[in-house]
Formats: structure tokens, sequence, C-alpha cells
């Protein structure tokens, strides 16, 4: 099993949970405060990007389903 596991969330964010790291697109560390699980913002409305703040709620929908990707060309 993988160290770190991320969650799809139905109309929501995605919950990042294990040992990870989140960097921002200089390679700069995001300082988590210990914490070992997070959530990433998916519908962009968040105030506090990348993070959830759960401004989703009424405003973005998706129903997280598992499939498969065709294969990589």
């Amino acid at each position: 099993m993988a160290t770190t596991k991320i969650t799809v969330n139905n109309n929501g964010s995605l919950k990042v949970e294990g040992d990870f790291e989140l960097v921002d697109k200089n390679g700069t560390a995001y300082h988590l405060g210990g914490r070992e699980v997070i959530a990433i913002c998916r519908c962009g409305l968040s105030k506090t990007k990348p993070f959830c703040d759960g401004s989703h709620k009424g405003h973005f929908e998706h129903d997280a389903i598992a499939f498969d990707l065709p294969q990589k060309k």
C-alpha cells in the first residue's frame, strides 16, 4: 500500500493523508503545522488556496466515482 492516500471527495476537496510533502511552483514546501491529513481545493473558490476552506458547499458538484484512464500514448 502507498504511503500517501488521496481521496477524491464528492462535491468537494481532495483529501491527502499519510507521508507527503506539498510544494509550490518553485519547489518551496508549505509548512503544514504537523498535519498528516489536509484537504486540497478543487473548486477554485477557497480563500486559502491551495487548501480547502469549505467554500465549495452548494457551488461545486462532482460525483467521485473511480474509472480507468485509457492507455498512455
